[in-house]
């Protein structure tokens, strides 16, 4: 019989105990977010700067999911270079994940995939302001796990605003992931290196032969 589990339910002990997922401490694994990052132009720092005092201004109030998507994660998406080929955006997919293997369904909704025709590149997941970034992240690797292209490493990003993390998943033998480091509006110009992050993943893919 088939357990069907929402993703927003899951729980990273589900993702160890039935697909063997492995969190890795092999400081190799996930280099993407660290080595060979793009410079930033003064216009894109300044577009970075008025997200950020946009955040704050408007984070005075509860800010939910969707004022999140609009005031910080399109601006990200846009300056990295996303919203130009060879890249597509899907924004709340359905999802249905089998794994007959072990007998488990996930359903659920992608908040923003970024795709090319030939595979899945960025799994997005966001949250309302305040919430922790812990509740995101098996979610989001619950989606990287149903990643059509198993033998090429699937990224993740997870952010509530002022939060942001980046996941790398791989399924080559042992099912492994890392994070990077937790990046913050209010630690210096953290943004800043989100931003990079986020425009050398963009270069990796647009490379032939990726």
């Amino acid at each position: 019989m088939i357990q069907t589990i929402p993703a927003q339910t899951i729980e990273l002990h589900d993702l160890i105990e039935n697909f063997g997922l492995q969190r890795t401490e092999d400081e190799q694994f996930f280099r993407e977010w660290q080595d060979n990052l793009p410079e930033l132009t003064d216009l894109e720092k300044q577009a970075l700067d008025d997200v950020k005092r946009d955040y704050f201004h408007l984070a005075e109030y509860p800010m939910l999911e969707p004022i999140v998507k609009m005031v910080v994660l399109s601006p990200l998406l846009k300056l990295a270079g996303f919203y130009r080929p060879p890249f597509y955006l899907a924004a709340e997919k359905e999802v249905r994940i089998s794994f007959e293997d072990e007998g488990i369904t996930i359903t659920g909704r992608l908040d923003i995939l970024v795709f090319t025709p030939e595979f899945w590149i960025l799994v997005v997941e966001s949250k309302r302001a305040k919430l922790s970034l812990e509740t995101g992240i098996p979610q989001a690797l619950a989606y990287m796990l149903g990643n059509p292209n198993a033998d090429l490493s699937g990224f993740g990003f997870v952010t509530n605003g002022s939060e942001f993390r980046f996941l790398k998943l791989t399924r080559e033998g042992t099912t492994k992931y890392a994070t990077s480091h937790l990046f913050s509006l209010d630690r210096g110009n953290d943004i800043y290196t989100v931003l990079r992050v986020l425009k050398r993943l963009a270069q990796l893919f647009s490379s032939p032969g990726v």
